[in-house]
């Protein structure tokens, strides 16, 4: 974990209330950092349902198995999360470390193992040593509280600068129902079904199966439309759990994610997953400069976004923003090899509002001191219009600085 915080990190911390039917604990194991805390257990009521998406790499850590198998019950009472290691690429010894992990956890939660989730995170290829984990999830349980957020935010963190928390409240029926998330990612971050570790909670009466629909909804425009390096993780894992305790306050019980009940709820719930996909961006390793990348006038919404991540994923364009260079070559080369239609002619690109390029060539009100003071800006938005259709969609990323290079060079060190 990085002592410095990012110059991106946001200035205010929300306020994060109780969601009803969840504690949290958070303690030091000693899984491979010193002096920090790296466990984090959440203990949930009776009835409370899951849903969760996962990495699509064909590499999986072992905690992400479990859990893939687990959803299917579509029943949750205990989450354990631990940073310093993925438990990923570890063989029969990963599986059996997250067996002996839901085995102590279900233990001092009270529950079956298969009501355990798991999820870890950090260095690949060395075994996790679970008997860590006796004794101190129990002292955890017992110690669970409403109000450990901000500790349980911090005690997922790796690489991260800052903890990432967000927060909603929102009308379902007559009843007030609050949506909390955290999440952690600064480094192997790249859309392919959740990109990192995040963790969603609310008090809402939502069955697994419509939670389930509107989780796999929800990313497709937010942690999907995310990416630092390219570089998709072994280990990511999304999970939303609701508790259903507002029913006793008068929340409807929802069974369908197209229940028009859900119209606000949903809005909210969206914004939340936006808002810790966002955080993920302005966390990006070594990251000086938070970059929206709009493509528009595509052929299709799904062109749109091989090209805005054509964009986003190109060392050489994320380089020049952090050199605060608006190299719109470097642009035009990026679309131009995503594969997806494209007419040179009809192109036209923008950086923060100023126009560089337009149909085919150098814009010709083109003024290098007023786009270079533009690029000093920490937020930039490279705007890219097709001139081809309707099709539209936007990414966040990050630029390349040397601090990513020195970060990961010595990672395991």
């Amino acid at each position: 974990m990085s002592t410095a915080v990012s110059p991106l990190a946001p200035t205010n911390v929300p306020e994060m209330p109780a969601i009803a039917g969840v504690k949290l604990a958070t303690a030091a194991a000693g899984i491979r950092y010193k002096g920090r805390t790296d466990v984090l257990l959440a203990v949930m009521d009776k009835g409370t349902s899951v849903a969760g998406v996962f990495t699509r790499s064909k590499c999986p850590s072992a905690p992400v198995e479990w859990c893939r198998a687990k959803l299917k019950g579509g029943q949750a009472r205990a989450l354990v999360v631990n940073s310093g290691n993925a438990n990923a690429f570890t063989g029969k010894t990963g599986k059996q470390a997250t067996t002996l992990t839901a085995s102590i956890a279900a233990k001092a939660a009270g529950c079956k193992p298969d009501d355990v989730f798991l999820a870890s995170t950090g260095v690949i290829g060395e075994p996790l040593d679970a008997t860590k984990f006796d004794g101190v999830l129990g002292t955890l349980a017992q110690s669970a509280a409403p109000d450990g957020w901000m500790a349980a935010a911090k005690a997922i963190m790796t690489t991260d600068t800052f903890p990432k928390l967000a927060t909603a409240t929102v009308k379902l029926g007559k009843a007030k129902v609050s949506i909390n998330g955290m999440a952690k990612g600064a480094g192997m971050i790249a859309p392919d079904m959740a990109t990192m570790l995040a963790f969603v909670f609310t008090d809402a009466p939502i069955a697994a199966g419509a939670l389930q629909s509107l989780l796999k909804a929800g990313v497709g425009d937010s942690f999907n439309a995310v990416t630092i390096d390219g570089d998709t993780s072994t280990s990511d894992t999304l999970l939303a759990f609701a508790t259903g305790a507002a029913a006793a306050s008068g929340a409807p019980k929802i069974t369908r994610a197209s229940d028009p009940r859900l119209k606000a709820f949903t809005k909210a719930f969206n914004a939340v997953l936006a808002n810790l996909s966002e955080l993920v961006a302005r966390d990006g390793e070594g990251a000086r400069h938070l970059v929206e990348i709009i493509v528009e006038g595509a052929t299709s919404k799904t062109s749109a976004r091989k090209i805005a991540m054509s964009v986003a994923n190109s060392p050489l364009v994320k380089t020049a923003i952090a050199g605060e260079d608006a190299n719109w070559g470097r642009v035009v080369m990026a679309v131009g090899k995503a594969g997806e239609p494209a007419d040179r002619d009809k192109l036209s690109i923008s950086f923060n509002g100023i126009r560089v390029a337009w149909r085919g060539a150098r814009d010709p009100a083109y003024d290098e001191a007023e786009v270079s003071a533009a690029m000093k800006n920490p937020e930039i938005q490279i705007r890219i219009a097709l001139g081809l259709g309707r099709g539209r969609d936007r990414v966040l990323t990050c630029d390349l600085t040397k601090e990513y290079v020195a970060i990961n060079g010595d990672y395991r060190s």
